[in-house]
């Protein structure tokens, strides 16, 4: 069966309900129709849990009856017909959280109040359809993007040189790749204004704890290398197994920034930012505090620890909720950080 070629975009339409119906009455499964209609499995799910009759039959006829009842019917948003959630949530994005984060953390923090649950649907939909004026401004500029749609980012590299000798990303351990050892880290940097500023940035693969690095001169390998090398070196050695970076001309003098900080280092292919994931995730996060359009040299070191912090103290899904900070601080086993100025 080929696809349906009248798609309705987020909605099923009458046409897709009607082959649903069919499919559902041969006994097939949420997985098989979807791949024959070209929809996921969930939305194949989500409409015969929404529709089906008592007696466990699917017809189209009703099933988009009662679809078109639900949508004309007037609901009053959620957090705007609660004012104590409404705060909750806003107190939750003034500490910069994400509304999947907020989402999560309220039915931990209010597990015997359901009306103080929400989606992170539910946020976004308040912050860019139901919010107005001075709230929405307010709400909004703590979103990571601070904008309501994605920018396209399609710049050529503009790099001139290349690096002597570097050792590839196909050579670092298994370890490092699976997430299974700590002390892998993936670094980069973030460009101000016309490229004429940047702060360093490291992550650590399997916590996503981040480090910053604070460039006040002028972005010269041999300036680059004397502000990495004492961020480095602040890590206790099991948690300084290597380091990878992109092929930048700020990592000309890699070889002695190995040998001093005592790491090794790994380079990703040209063109390939999605071999350093981790990172690259971060730097996007970092953009909320460090917009592309202003000089990064106005941030003092005390500036680039708050905002370490800040992300470091953030749950995150991928660690179960837990924070960046606790995770790491389990890795420590008792060793000590020696925090500098230019790190966090």
């Amino acid at each position: 069966m080929e696809r349906l070629d009248e798609p309705s975009g987020r909605y099923l339409s009458p046409r897709e309900r009607e082959e649903i119906a069919i499919l559902h009455a041969q006994r097939l499964g949420p997985s098989e129709i979807g791949r024959r209609i070209g929809r996921p499995r969930c939305t194949i799910s989500r409409e015969l849990a929404r529709n089906r009759n008592t007696d466990g039959s699917y017809r189209a006829s009703t099933a988009q009856r009662r679809t078109e009842a639900r949508a004309r019917r007037p609901k009053p948003g959620k957090l705007a017909s609660n004012p104590l959630l409404l705060a909750a949530v806003r107190a939750r994005l003034a500490k910069n959280w994400s509304p999947e984060q907020i989402s999560h953390d309220l039915a931990v923090s209010f597990p015997d109040q359901p009306e103080m649950r929400c989606c992170h649907e539910t946020i976004y939909r308040s912050i860019y359809v139901q919010s107005r004026g001075e709230l929405k401004r307010e709400l909004a500029r703590h979103l990571r993007t601070q904008r309501a749609g994605r920018k396209p980012q399609n710049r050529p590299e503009r790099r001139k040189g290349r690096l002597v000798d570097p050792i590839s990303i196909s050579e670092r351990p298994a370890e490092a790749a699976d997430r299974a050892v700590p002390g892998h880290w993936e670094g980069d940097l973030i460009l101000g204004k016309a490229g004429g500023s940047a702060i360093g940035t490291l992550v650590e693969r399997s916590t996503r704890y981040v480090m910053l690095v604070h460039l006040p001169k002028r972005r010269t390998a041999a300036d680059f290398a004397e502000a990495l090398v004492p961020v480095l070196r602040t890590l206790p050695q099991h948690l300084r197994r290597s380091l990878t970076w992109d092929q930048g001309k700020e990592m000309a003098l890699h070889k002695q920034i190995a040998f001093d900080a005592d790491i090794d280092l790994y380079f990703c292919d040209p063109r390939s930012p999605w071999q350093r994931g981790s990172n690259e995730n971060t730097n996007g996060l970092l953009r909320q505090y460090f917009p592309r359009d202003v000089s990064l040299r106005q941030f003092s070191p005390a500036d680039l620890t708050h905002v370490a912090t800040e992300l470091n103290n953030r749950p995150r899904k991928t660690l179960d909720w837990a924070t960046p900070a606790e995770r790491f601080e389990e890795l420590l086993c008792g060793h000590e950080i020696k925090r500098g100025a230019t790190t966090a």
